[in-house]
């Protein structure tokens, strides 16, 4: 997949592309349903499938100071779109200049002149152009004056008409319920970081730790998880228990993410690494002291093992 990161760099096989278009936070089933019209149109007129997006994601522009509330790193969703099949990634940068953009001009400077774009696909809640003035019908209007094509999809649904979306993710796993977020992704959540040097304190006790700091990805519940990992340069995955939170019985600091590897001890200090969520265990809780800590992490890793091995 070809990732193109400003209009400048397009070139004439890229236009007259057939784009989805969105934020894309988490790339969930909804999302891949808006892909995968974009993209079983270009089959059917023989023009590339493409995606465009837009990084940082909006809100980090307009509420800074919020907390942290991506699904998805940019290097992660453009890894899932690229999955789908997507020929070609415009991920455009979203600044003050560009927030200022008109509707008007997202269409005719943007998707019309700068991207050549052939058809658009959007969702039926997309809105774009300075303080989201511009709506899918102006999008339709401009599209027949302008001479490329629009299609609006209606909400994807489950079986009890729940509309998928990345705030119902977001809720999930920050209730402590992996598992749900994974039903609507389509796939078990994950975050991947560099393993940071903790103080060590794991193998102390018979359980050394990968730890990893969460920085622009929301953060889930503090507790206890079922977990699968992988060094970014393998694919072998490992099963292990992490804990999430502030560590409340050793130091309580900010939060971290300490994964421990079941039957692998790898040296991972500095290297990047993947880590599914796959089940919640228990809530943070505070211990008495180390003893009580490593026989109650014992019995975390035991039932980890069991939810993993289900």
């Amino acid at each position: 997949m070809r990732i193109i990161r400003s209009l400048a760099d397009v070139t004439t096989d890229d236009r007259g592309a057939i784009a989805a278009v969105g934020n894309f936070d988490g790339v969930h089933l909804g999302h891949k349903a808006v892909i995968g019209q974009a993209q079983h149109a270009a089959q059917l007129a023989g023009a590339p499938a493409a995606v465009l997006t837009f990084e940082p994601h909006p809100r980090m522009l307009f509420q800074p100071d919020a907390p942290a509330f991506r699904l998805t790193s940019a290097a992660a969703r453009a890894e899932a779109i690229a999955a789908l099949g997507t020929n070609i990634l415009f991920e455009l940068g979203f600044d003050t200049e560009f927030s200022h953009v008109s509707a008007e001009d997202f269409i005719t400077a943007i998707l019309h002149r700068g991207l050549g774009l052939r058809h658009v696909v959007i969702g039926h809640d997309f809105f774009f152009g300075h303080r989201r003035r511009g709506t899918p019908e102006m999008l339709q209007e401009y599209g027949i004056r302008l001479g490329f094509g629009v299609s609006v999809i209606d909400p994807v649904t489950e079986q009890d008409g729940a509309v998928y979306s990345s705030s119902r993710i977001r809720q999930c796993l920050k209730e402590g319920d992996p598992r749900g977020a994974a039903a609507l992704l389509g796939r078990p959540w994950e975050v991947s970081a560099t393993v940071i040097r903790g103080d060590q304190r794991g193998r102390t006790i018979g359980f050394p730790t990968a730890n990893l700091q969460l920085e622009d990805i929301m953060h889930p519940a503090h507790g206890v998880y079922a977990v699968r990992a992988r060094d970014e340069e393998s694919d072998l995955w490992w099963s292990g228990v992490a804990n999430f939170g502030r560590r409340p019985t050793v130091n309580d600091r900010g939060p971290l993410l300490e994964v421990n590897l079941f039957d692998a001890s790898p040296d991972l200090y500095g290297r990047k690494l993947r880590v599914q969520f796959i089940d919640f265990i228990r809530p943070e809780m505070k211990f008495s002291g180390l003893d009580e800590l490593k026989a109650q992490i014992a019995r975390d890793a035991d039932a980890a093992r069991q939810t993993l091995s289900e």
